[in-house]
């Protein structure tokens, strides 16, 4: 709800600016900060609401994302026609305070209630931890507070010592840089080469339509026991296809080839847009999905930031668009093709060590039998996925909200 105040109120703040700069501030800074308070939550929520149909809720809720790509080019016409530039403003911002009715929406789970003796003895501390508290300094006191709250809020313990989190948000970075220059530099390539404004619009309509069309199948299908634990080479392969299909651009700029390329750039962004995040749900712990998802956001961001200004200095340079879709297709695809290595690998390890009898991580005695989210109440019902998989006590962890 903050997320849409936030953002709401900084569109709406853009439309009295006088100078670039107060537009930097007004759309870039508040706005961007508005939309980060709404994007993590609502990513993080889903999490603790779906476990058995995860996918499926992942890839409705990307949906929306689609849904924007399909409208806002036409709507923004429209705007900027019949009410101008600052008109449009004020009205994308009270677009945007209706995130605040979908926050309010998103309630929190009960909390189950503890019983018993308390878990960890709340007393004051033993004269021998007092004394050693004392003869630290300051400096050491706070170096420490910090480095505990970076390692626990920003998950860079996960960075260092979870392997599959650590390749998984290199890939993620990495693709990051080449994935959405495409759809910045579609429409300039199409009206460069004569192509009306009106028909390079449509590709990007186009494109919406295709994910919004495309997300919820594949959400059921992927959801099928059979992807539980391939979700990540599914998710690699296409991304690869991804990075491919940006050199159909390169053929040529007519718009039935450019419709070819925006029908497969389409299905590829939607297993990709379907995938993403379940993936992160799947290598990380549902207590430490939030500030996972955090770091590589704020991974991402850096080179999503970099990637246009790079293709269009690389634009100026050769003065041919074409140039930028290799870039990307050869970006995008390395990165499929590091993420499906490294996990290839990484699952080729621990089934070595699982015949071994070593455990791939070491133990951790404070996490559950189950895959549970703080604060999460949860039931055990039988799940078609896990029927073939009952232990040979008869005992079956199944995680279902």
């Amino acid at each position: 709800m903050l997320g849409g105040v936030l953002s709401g109120l900084g569109m709406a703040a853009s439309s009295f600016t006088q100078s670039i700069t107060e537009l930097y501030i007004t759309a870039g800074v508040i706005t961007g900060l508005g939309f980060c308070f709404s994007f993590q939550p609502a990513v993080t929520i889903l999490g603790h609401y779906f476990v058995r149909r995860r996918v499926f809720a992942n890839a409705m809720s990307s949906t929306g994302t689609a849904l924007g790509l399909c409208t806002l080019p036409f709507l923004g016409n429209y705007l900027h026609t019949e009410l101008g530039w600052r008109g449009s403003f004020l009205v994308l911002g009270a677009v945007l305070l209706n995130c605040c009715v979908c926050g309010a929406v998103m309630r929190p789970l009960e909390a189950p209630k503890r019983r018993g003796q308390p878990l960890m003895n709340h007393g004051p501390p033993a004269p021998e931890v007092e004394n050693v508290r004392k003869k630290k300094g300051i400096v050491k006191t706070v170096w420490s507070c910090v480095a505990a709250s970076l390692s626990k809020h920003m998950a860079f313990d996960q960075l260092c010592n979870n392997s599959r989190y650590c390749v998984f948000a290199i890939g993620i970075t990495w693709m990051m840089l080449g994935f959405v220059v495409p759809l910045v530099y579609l429409v300039p390539y199409a009206t460069a080469n004569n192509m009306e404004q009106g028909r390079a619009a449509l590709l990007l309509s186009i494109l919406g339509i295709v994910n919004i069309v495309v997300r919820p199948p594949f959400g059921i299908m992927f959801n099928m026991p059979w992807f539980k634990g391939r979700h990540i080479y599914v998710l690699a392969t296409a991304l690869l296809f991804n990075g491919l299909s940006n050199s159909i651009c390169c053929i040529g700029p007519g718009f039935s080839v450019l419709l070819t390329y925006v029908m497969i750039y389409g299905l590829s962004m939607s297993v990709v847009g379907s995938l993403m995040f379940t993936v992160l749900m799947d290598i990380v712990d549902m207590s430490r999905f939030p500030s996972a998802l955090g770091l590589i956001a704020i991974m991402e961001s850096v080179t999503l930031l970099i990637g246009p200004p790079l293709a269009g200095v690389l634009v100026d340079r050769t003065g041919q668009y074409f140039h930028v879709f290799f870039a990307c297709s050869a970006v995008v695809a390395s990165s499929a093709v590091f993420l499906m290595l490294s996990f290839c690998w990484l699952d080729k390890r621990d089934g070595k060590l699982l015949k071994q009898g070593q455990p791939s991580t070491p133990p951790d005695p404070a996490r559950p039998a189950v895959d549970v989210a703080p604060g999460c109440q949860y039931s055990s019902v039988p799940t078609e996925g896990d029927k073939s998989k009952a232990s040979a006590n008869g005992v079956e962890y199944i995680t279902s909200l």
